[in-house]
């Protein structure tokens, strides 16, 4: 028996963190910003797991706290990241 109890199936939740790091990535490099630097200015010490996070590898994703310190960062509002 597979009862599904969320209101979100996986390929929604996909799609979601897919539109996001899109968005994220669009607003560094507007700013002309180095996943590097994006990467130290919201506390992250591996470049390698933002780009993880930007690509969606290896099922990494940005977290609320990465939201709005990204937000913060790109000086955007954090819903404006989500749209």
């Amino acid at each position: 028996m597979n009862i599904n109890f969320s209101n979100a199936c996986e390929e929604e939740i996909n799609e979601f963190h897919k539109k996001l790091s899109k968005t994220i990535k669009q607003k560094r490099l507007e700013k002309n910003m180095k996943q590097l630097d994006v990467a130290l200015e919201i506390g992250i010490k591996s470049v390698a797991f933002y780009s993880n996070c930007e690509n969606l590898k290896y099922g990494k994703h940005f977290n609320i706290e990465h939201i709005y310190k990204l937000a913060k960062l790109f000086e955007v509002k954090p819903h404006e990241l989500l749209k």
